[in-house]
C-alpha cells in the first residue's frame, strides 16, 4: 500500500483554511490527528478524498510548505477597521471562477466585434457621488417609477439584475460555490465583488444575502465599475469608518442612486415613529431598512447617536428574521441562469453550438454534468427549439 510522503504541516494548514476543526473530518479520515502529528501518514487514496473534504488541490498538499493565496483582485474587506481574514476556499474559487467566465466572454466579444461597455473606468473619485449616481441611473434606466411598478424586493432586484445585463454587464448572483449546494456562501465575509473590463464587466453577488441586500451590493459594485476597478467588498450601507476610500465613495454613490435625497426629503413625513417610516419608505424605494436608515441620517432627520442605536436594533431584528425564515429551492434552471449571467450563459450556449467552445468548458461554465440540461438550458434561453 502506498503512503504519500507529506508535509504534516501541509495537512494542518488545508484543515485550517477550510475552516474545519479535526471533529468536523474524524469520521471520514480516522487517523487525521496521527496524519497531522506526522505519526503516520495518509494513502494516496485518503489524501485524494482529504484534499476534496478541504476544497484544496491535491498537488498543494505535496508542497514544501504551504503557499501563499492572497486574493487576485483588490480586497477592500474591513471588520471593526481592521483588515479582514484570509480569504476562505469558497471566496477564492468564486473569484477563479468568475475570472474564468471573464476571460471566455471577453474573448468571445472580441471575436464577435462587439462594442465595448463605455460607461466602464469613467468616473474618478473626484466626482460628486450624486452626480455618477444620476448617471448611472439614467444609463441603467433603474428610476424610481420603474422601481414602483415592482410589487416586491424580489421583482425590484430582477429588474435591476435585467437593466444591468443590458447595459452590457454579466451579473452573477449565488450564495453557492459554483453548483455544490453544500459549499455556503458566507455574507459575513464578503457581500460582493467587481471585476471591471470594457469588454466584459462582471459584477458577483453574494446571494445568501438578503434580497435587499443584494440590491445594495448590486449597486455598489456597479459603482466600482464606474471607476474602473475590482475589488472585492463587504460593505453595508451603513457610513462608513476604517474603510478605503474608494469604498466609502461606492457607498455614497449606491445610496443615491437607491435612494436619492431629492426624493426622500418630500417622502418624510413630521412627527412619524421610526419604525412606521422605515417600513413605509422600505416599501416605497424597494430597499432595506438599513439603507433607509443610512439615508435618514443624511437628510438630517436622524442624529448620529438615534441612527446608531437604531441601526444595530434593526440590523439584530433583521438577523433573526432571516434565521426564522427558509428559503425554497426555486426553478432549478432559472437559478443556474442566475448564477453564471443570462448574458454570459446565452453567449457560451451559441458559441457552443456553433462549434466554437468545447462542451465539457461549456458544462465546467454553467456548472452543469448533464447534456439534456444543457440542452433545457438552451431552450431557456430562447436559442434552441
Amino acid at each position: 500500500m502506498t503512503r504519500a510522503a507529506v508535509n504534516p504541516d501541509l495537512l494542518t494548514w488545508a484543515r485550517v483554511r477550510a475552516g474545519m476543526e479535526p471533529l468536523d473530518l474524524e469520521r471520514r479520515f480516522k487517523k487525521l490527528d496521527a496524519w497531522e502529528s506526522g505519526e503516520a501518514q495518509p494513502t494516496l487514496k485518503q489524501l485524494e478524498a482529504f484534499a476534496h473534504a478541504v476544497h484544496v488541490p491535491v498537488g498543494y498538499l505535496f508542497l514544501p510548505r504551504p503557499p501563499e493565496e492572497p486574493l487576485p483582485i483588490p480586497d477592500f474587506r474591513t471588520i471593526d477597521g481592521r483588515a479582514a481574514r484570509r480569504p476562505s476556499p469558497n471566496l477564492l474559487d468564486m473569484v477563479y471562477a468568475c475570472q474564468e467566465r471573464q476571460s471566455w466572454y471577453r474573448e468571445f466579444s472580441l471575436a464577435n466585434r462587439s462594442r465595448g461597455v463605455e460607461f466602464v473606468g469613467s468616473r474618478r473619485l473626484s466626482d460628486r457621488p450624486e452626480g455618477v449616481a444620476a448617471e448611472m441611473s439614467r444609463v441603467l434606466e433603474f428610476d424610481l417609477e420603474a422601481r414602483a411598478a415592482c410589487r416586491t424586493w424580489e421583482e425590484a432586484l430582477r429588474l435591476f439584475v435585467s437593466l444591468a445585463e443590458q447595459a452590457g454587464v454579466l451579473v452573477m448572483v449565488s450564495g453557492v460555490v459554483l453548483s455544490n449546494n453544500t459549499r455556503t456562501l458566507d455574507p459575513e465575509e464578503f457581500r460582493g465583488f467587481a471585476l471591471a473590463d470594457n469588454r466584459a464587466p462582471l459584477v458577483f453577488i453574494n446571494g445568501a444575502d438578503s434580497k435587499a441586500g443584494q440590491m445594495f451590493t448590486l449597486a455598489h459594485e456597479l459603482a466600482h465599475l464606474w471607476l474602473g476597478s475590482s475589488a472585492i467588498s463587504n460593505a453595508s450601507a451603513a457610513p462608513l469608518s476604517g474603510y478605503r476610500r474608494e469604498e466609502v465613495w461606492c457607498n455614497a454613490v449606491a445610496a443615491e442612486l437607491l435612494v436619492p435625497l431629492s426624493a426622500l426629503r418630500p417622502a418624510l413625513e413630521p412627527g412619524e415613529p421610526l419604525s412606521a417610516a422605515l417600513q413605509r419608505l422600505a416599501r416605497r424605494f424597494k430597499v432595506s431598512t438599513l439603507v433607509i436608515l443610512r439615508r435618514l441620517l443624511d437628510a438630517g432627520w436622524l442624529t448620529r447617536p438615534a441612527f446608531e442605536t437604531a441601526w444595530l436594533d434593526e440590523r439584530d431584528r433583521l438577523k433573526e428574521l432571516a434565521a426564522r425564515s427558509g428559503s425554497g429551492g426555486g426553478d432549478f434552471y432559472r437559478t443556474t441562469l442566475s448564477r453564471v449571467s443570462r448574458r454570459f450563459a446565452r453567449a457560451l450556449v451559441e458559441s457552443t453550438l456553433e462549434g466554437q467552445t468545447l462542451y465539457r468548458d461549456a458544462f465546467r461554465m454553467l456548472g452543469v454534468a448533464k447534456t439534456e440540461t444543457f440542452n433545457n438550458i438552451g431552450r431557456e434561453l430562447g436559442v434552441m427549439p
